[in-house]
């Protein structure tokens, strides 16, 4: 029995209750910062305005200014717009936290390498908040953008009210985190799936969260591409530091004997 029970511990928790916590310890940290960080920044309205004004010129000039239209097409149905609604006051809680979890439990040889794509990336997003604060464009109904998260949620934040608070900062659009997020657990999931449909669904993830933040008027897709853009530069700068530690924080798809049992 205490055998049975070792292994099974062994299989749940590959590196025992205390590298459990200390993950769970690091990600609490860091996102807590994160989250400080980002509401404490100073925010300008003005400039705020200014930038997604910039955004909304340049997509005009590149012919992809289609975001107004889209929502416009899918607020003729009420279920894709609670659907899409739940999904993005859901998908950096619920569904990261579950794919995180996930990671660490069934494929923890490659848990180190996201969870230092995460780090990275909170750190790139905060300084897009610093030097380019943006309004979303659900506070510019001028363009005929809707905000229907708040009208999910029940809770009401007009641009002429919202001001940044020690975890809130409305300005903080560029880059869209929810496309990065959805990139950085989508495309290692993607590639460790066992079932191509289930590869298939994930790979589809990213977009399924592009199409949702552009429907729900919380970023535009310049958004979308630097929050993309956000995420490859993560995985490039986690590639980097697996050199410091190839057996612990690389990413492998491929099962490997050699690789090292020691935590992150």
């Amino acid at each position: 029995m205490v055998a049975r029970a070792r292994r099974l511990q062994a299989r749940v928790l590959p590196h025992g209750w205390l590298d459990a916590l200390r993950q769970v310890s690091l990600f609490a940290m860091a996102y807590f910062a994160y989250r400080l960080v980002r509401g404490i920044v100073e925010g300008d309205a003005n400039a705020a305005f200014a930038h997604a004004k910039d955004l909304i010129s340049l997509e005009r000039t590149m012919h992809v200014f289609v975001e107004p239209s889209i929502q416009t097409w899918a607020s003729g149905s009420h279920v894709v717009m609670v659907a899409a609604s739940w999904l993005y006051v859901n998908a950096q809680t619920s569904v990261t936290i579950g794919a995180l979890l996930y990671l660490y439990l069934r494929h923890n040889r490659n848990f180190y390498f996201v969870r230092n794509m995460f780090m990275i990336a909170m750190a790139i997003a905060l300084v897009g908040y610093v030097v380019f604060p943006t309004a979303p464009p659900r506070f510019m109904p001028e363009w005929g953008f809707i905000d229907s998260v708040s009208d999910f949620t029940g809770v009401h934040v007009s641009h002429a009210s919202a001001t940044a608070s020690a975890l809130f900062n409305p300005y903080a659009a560029v880059p869209s985190m929810h496309v990065a997020f959805a990139l950085m657990i989508g495309w290692p999931l993607a590639r460790l799936a066992r079932h191509r449909i289930v590869s298939v669904l994930w790979l589809l993830y990213p977009l399924l969260m592009t199409f949702v933040i552009v429907v729900t008027a919380n970023h535009f897709i310049f958004d979308a591409l630097l929050g993309a853009l956000t995420a490859g530069a993560s995985a490039y700068g986690a590639g980097w530091l697996a050199r410091a530690r190839p057996g612990v924080w690389r990413f492998s798809s491929v099962p490997s004997a050699a690789r090292l049992t020691a935590s992150g």
